[in-house]
């Protein structure tokens, strides 16, 4: 029953934090940009200004779908930002240029994110399999395999996608610093779009406070039943 809770506990708190920021954004995206420029224009204009010429800015389908992919050095801005002329649309766009500037610069927190992603996809890989059997054959998990070892394994895969988590906060919180230091020293927002932006990236960064919380309150628990198992 513990992990059904905190599943139900942080799912909540997910969920709110995450309507909050749709909401954030839909209001930002009404207020048109003093300078008239889109999310690509400002993308661009970032780019230049930081002397990177390598990186890509497109187009991608869905909404807050969007991401700096270090590996073909693209930003991908969903299409309400690329086309966006509004203070969310300036917000977002700069934060994922704030990650391509990280990249050229070898930010060492954004080189070690990107060293875990196979571990951290491996280890996810290794829970779902294991959330999946424990769901639908339990009894012939534990009886193929010592309780003990099943958790030290539950417990070394968390481990691994909550200092991942982690990692990515740290990440996060850079790239929103240097795109609103960008777009205030470069005068692409007045006083009041700034604000709107800080205050969408800073919604925008919950949801990942939210998950590294979640992933931390989860690993204490396996490490909790382990410990209990062992006495």
């Amino acid at each position: 029953m513990g992990i059904w809770i905190i599943i139900i506990v942080f799912g909540i708190i997910s969920f709110a934090v995450s309507s909050r920021l749709k909401s954030k954004f839909k209001k930002y995206s009404q207020v048109p940009l003093r300078k008239d420029l889109s999310g690509a224009e400002v993308a661009q204009l970032m780019l230049a200004d930081h002397g990177i010429h390598d990186v890509k800015v497109t187009a991608v389908q869905g909404r807050l779908t969007d991401h700096y992919n270090p590996m073909n050095k693209t930003v991908n801005l969903s299409e309400e930002v690329y086309h966006g002329r509004n203070a969310a649309a300036a917000a977002v766009a700069s934060h994922e240029c704030g990650h391509a500037v990280q990249h050229a610069t070898a930010y060492s927190m954004l080189e070690f994110r990107s060293a875990m992603v196979p571990l951290q996809n491996a280890s996810a890989k290794i829970l779902n399999v294991i959330m999946m059997v424990m769901l639908f054959g339990g009894m012939f998990l534990f009886s193929a395999f010592p309780y003990e070892l099943v958790l030290l394994t539950i417990i070394g895969a968390y481990g691994v996608m909550t200092l991942f988590s982690f990692v990515t906060l740290p990440v996060e919180f850079d790239a929103s610093k240097r795109a609103l230091a960008w777009v205030q020293g470069r005068n692409i927002v007045d006083s009041g779009e700034y604000d709107m932006a800080k205050d969408a990236l800073k919604w925008a960064a919950m949801t990942y406070v939210v998950a590294a919380i979640g992933s931390l309150v989860t690993l204490l628990y396996y490490i909790s039943l382990f410990l209990g198992n062992r006495d």
